[in-house]
């Protein structure tokens, strides 16, 4: 069982106290659909983690927990074994006690990216969106934000996220929670939103940002990153079958048919902030994600393709504003 409660009373006295009109019965309900399989074995390796006090949580340039000497050799080797049966550990990396997860994206380097492009997220309530296994939420509780939501339906990225988390000494001020955005109610609560690295899973892209427009409040940012194309702003890819070996993979837009589609939404003050593309330094196999990565979804021939035939993957990261006076208009929920 994944304990929420703590959750629930941070909230039940801050502007997200609404939320518990529904939460922990949808919550409760979820707990019940995944009590066996691969799940319980998760969290059987959860409860076998040893307890340690450490003082030296550093999220600021990193995450990092714990000092030299804290655990002994031997109990460093029983963490290490424990945390590879959450294999594969796609975002990160995580340094726990002396322990390096080496995981398959360099997730600090698109922090780097954005971080300087965004307001300060000092005392603000953040939601990330497809969250992984927490890594950004925990830079952005390193940045200072008062409280980090992260939704994301994979039961092994939270049984991940909780791992480190119980290293962190239970910290409180970040959660995951295993849910979906259109699952959430429209929250209009959160200072600032991100969504990075779902667009593209998205059968409608608008919808999308729609949803993600519906948690912020008025006045709040969104900080968008996704997969793009080049071309004007009437350009959008739209695979077939698969790009980069992935299924679900529906618009890729230009960068500026994006911006375009964030106009239509509503949204204002709207910047590109940047744009890269995605190298075989950043995402690539490790001894913690054994899996196939970037290198086995391009073209052998030409790096500049997927194996499919597709541009390389080339992301951007969009900031914009949610109107202070926002209300509903004929272009939709906002």
């Amino acid at each position: 069982m994944i304990d929420f409660s703590n959750f629930y009373q941070r909230i039940a006295k801050s502007r997200l106290q609404h939320w518990l009109h529904t939460l922990p019965a949808q919550l409760h309900d979820w707990q019940k659909l995944h009590l066996h399989g691969e799940f319980a074995r998760w969290v059987r390796a959860l409860h076998k983690l040893p307890n340690i006090t450490t003082d030296h949580i550093e999220l600021t340039d990193g995450v990092t927990i714990g000092r030299p000497g804290e655990v002994s050799a031997g109990e460093q080797k029983k963490i290490e074994s424990l945390l590879r049966q959450f294999h594969p550990w796609r975002k990160g990396p995580f340094h726990i006690h002396g322990i390096h997860i080496d995981t398959e994206w360099r997730s600090d380097w698109k922090w780097d990216r954005l971080k300087d492009h965004i307001s300060p997220l000092q005392h603000r309530y953040v939601l990330d969106v497809g969250c992984g296994s927490g890594y950004h939420m925990w830079r952005m509780a390193g940045a200072g934000a008062k409280l980090v939501v992260g939704i994301d339906p994979s039961q092994l990225f939270l049984c991940q996220f909780e791992a480190v988390r119980h290293f962190a000494n239970a910290y409180r001020g970040v959660q995951l929670l295993p849910l979906g955005i259109e699952e959430l109610p429209e929250l209009r609560a959160f200072d600032t939103v991100f969504s990075m690295g779902v667009l593209y899973h998205r059968r409608s892209p608008i919808d999308h940002l729609l949803q993600l427009k519906s948690q912020l409040r008025a006045g709040g940012e969104l900080v968008l990153e996704t997969l793009v194309i080049d071309g004007n702003e009437h350009q959008v890819l739209v695979p077939g079958e698969r790009y980069g070996k992935m299924r679900n993979v529906w618009f890729i837009p230009s960068t500026r048919a994006l911006v375009g589609w964030l106009e239509k939404c509503g949204f204002e003050d709207i910047r590109v902030v940047d744009e890269s593309l995605t190298t075989v330094d950043e995402q690539r196999s490790t001894d913690w994600m054994r899996n196939e990565s970037l290198t086995d979804f391009l073209d052998p021939a030409d790096p500049g393709k997927t194996i499919e035939g597709y541009p390389a993957p080339k992301r951007a990261i969009i900031v914009a504003i949610k109107p202070a006076d926002s209300q509903q208009t004929a272009r939709g929920e906002i």
